[in-house]
């Protein structure tokens, strides 16, 4: 009895093993399902997201950028430009390829193709953030959360323009730089090249920030050899060397020497020790002495070169320098510096960074001190950076919350991890993503691709239907060139504000950027500058100054041939041709 006991004993703990074998190998995958499905809703929400927050409306960049690249298309690059009715003004092409790229969807699928491409630009921004983020910093749940945060604040540079692609190469660029100083990976060199030609054609005013983003890495590197140098000692030590030798070769005592030495090198020693204890428990700063930072440097080289692989010359290489010693970034306003208060968004970001840093226990990297330091004087200094603090931050502030987390709670990253995972949590996030997205799309209901308000889209009807364009010469505003330029009308200036620079232009004697910028603003009286320019026709926004004063003082010298709501279009007349 007693052994048919213990048999039956043994087959239910036998069957117990089992079913617990069973049930542990059964969380195991549902974990995993979960886990995968999270990443699968995490993708869905994302692409959801930069979908809604993507305009219908072009904005002015967009015309000329499909006009250049038919242009491209028919009669390769030629660096002149053949848009405006100025002779012989020189143009850069600052993004050919992207550009080319445009017009070819143009050509395919109208403006619908672009909305399209822009909505796929937009996704894959997203996506990469996502994807950087988590891979740089092993968390699904944070950078999901940082990934909608900096999309939001990226909605306004969301845009069918060439910056929309070099965000997607620069969010890559930082994966690559971390990934080669992590395994020094020739493949991740590769792509760093890669990227650097394509910004370089792509578009190449910012092809210098791709090189502004190595730096914080190189600095890192060379504070952390001066921070291990004992300068001062190794000088003494160096001296009492040379000092043993000499007084060896002479033949004198050398004991007292040596007995110093060894003092001096105990005492290297210890502050040796000392400063590794304190590298390996920072106050604030960790800094990382990466010997991999050398093939970093190497690879950064080989892509300084690639700006030589262009069919626009040594525009790469020049283009930065043209602009800052020209004036057109302090009148084009998104040149301008930022003033905080008009910028919440930011100013919620920047009080994040400073609350997590000042207020918690969080160690930041030097490299990543340097690096955000960099981006937030660059975006004080001209509020376009906003796009590069937001997206290049944001991998920073997903590590800085990660070491937030995993300090001041027992199981760190899991807890976060895991709660997203509930169904509840899930749910509600959805919901959140769902009714902010439609507070995003619902505005746009009814919203054409070209805005008949900001767009002179009847005006340019009357004139292709009742003037010879081969003897007109239009004065218009900087903001609706480019598209009477897509429409075929020559015009006095557009959206390319380098062209009309003498430093671009070729044309040291005359600035029609500012000969603009004086006549739009009142501070030159407008005859002076049609004078100058023998322009015969004007076409205004009923908003400008300029309109205001030719309307409210009835001037005689001025035709009215057509008006809308919201453009109209005068002639000149008895003045000397």
């Amino acid at each position: 009895m007693k052994e048919k006991n213990l048999d039956t004993k043994e087959k239910y703990n036998k069957k117990n093993q089992k079913n617990s074998k069973f049930k542990n190998m059964l969380k195991k995958d549902i974990n995993i399902n979960v886990d995968v499905n999270f990443s699968i809703i995490a993708v869905i929400l994302i692409i959801i997201f930069c979908i809604c927050i993507t305009p219908i409306k072009f904005q002015n960049d967009t015309y000329y950028t499909i006009k250049i690249g038919e242009y491209i298309r028919n009669y390769g690059i030629d660096m002149m430009d053949h848009f405006s009715w100025h002779e012989g003004l020189n143009y850069t092409y600052p993004h050919w390829l992207y550009d080319f790229c445009t017009y070819m969807v143009y050509s395919v699928a109208g403006f619908n193709g672009i909305y399209f491409m822009t909505c796929l630009l937009s996704v894959i921004l997203g996506l990469s953030i996502f994807f950087v983020n988590d891979k740089l910093n092993k968390t699904k749940a944070i950078s999901f959360a940082v990934t909608i945060g900096a999309m939001y604040m990226l909605k306004d540079y969301v845009t069918a323009r060439a910056q929309l692609v070099t965000f997607i190469l620069f969010i890559w660029e930082i994966f690559c730089i971390e990934k080669i100083l992590q395994n020094k990976k020739i493949f991740y060199g590769l792509i760093l090249i890669i990227i650097s030609l394509l910004i370089a054609n792509l578009h190449v005013a910012t092809w210098p920030f791709f090189f502004i983003l190595f730096l914080p890495y190189i600095a890192e590197y060379f504070i952390s050899i001066i921070s291990d140098a004992i300068i001062y000692r190794k000088i003494r030590l160096l001296i009492l060397k040379i000092k043993i030798k000499i007084f060896d070769k002479k033949g004198r005592d050398t004991k007292v020497l040596h007995k110093f030495l060894k003092k001096v090198e105990s005492e290297v020693s210890k502050i040796k020790i000392k400063r590794e204890k304190e590298k390996s428990n920072p106050y604030k700063i960790t800094i990382n002495k990466n010997k991999n930072i050398k093939f970093l440097i190497i690879i950064m080289i080989i892509c300084i070169l690639m700006g030589l692989f262009t069919p626009i010359g040594d525009t790469p290489y020049t283009y930065l320098y043209k602009t800052m010693k020209g004036n057109t970034t302090q009148s084009i306003s998104e040149h301008l510096p930022l003033t905080l208060i008009k910028s919440t968004n930011t100013m919620c970001a920047l009080v994040i960074f400073l609350a997590i840093l000042i207020f918690t226990k969080v160690k930041i990297r030097l490299s990543d001190l340097f690096m955000i330091t960099g981006l937030c004087y660059l975006m004080l200094s001209t509020r376009r950076q906003i796009s590069m603090f937001t997206l290049i931050g944001s991998v920073i502030l997903t590590r800085l919350i990660v070491d937030l987390i995993n300090r001041y709670t027992k199981n760190g990253m899991r807890i976060a991890e895991e709660s997203v995972k509930n169904i509840l949590v899930i749910l509600s996030i959805s919901v959140f993503i769902g009714v902010i997205g439609y507070g995003f799309i619902k505005p746009k209901f009814g919203d054409e691709f070209v805005d008949s308000g900001s767009y002179p889209v009847k005006a340019c009807d009357y004139i292709l239907e009742n003037m010879d364009l081969e003897d007109v010469r239009f004065y218009n505003e900087y903001n609706y060139g480019s598209y009477m330029l897509f429409r075929g009308i020559p015009v006095f200036i557009d959206s390319r504000a380098d062209l009309y620079a003498p430093e671009f232009s070729g044309n040291p004697e005359k600035d029609i950027f500012s000969d603009f910028i004086e006549t739009s603003g009142m501070n030159k009286f407008y005859e002076e500058i049609f004078n100058k320019y023998d322009i015969t026709h004007v076409i205004l926004s009923k908003k400008s100054k300029t309109y205001f004063v030719i309307n409210n003082t009835k001037d005689p010298n001025y035709k009215e041939l057509y008006s809308d709501d919201n453009f109209i279009i005068y002639e000149r007349i008895n003045i000397d041709k």
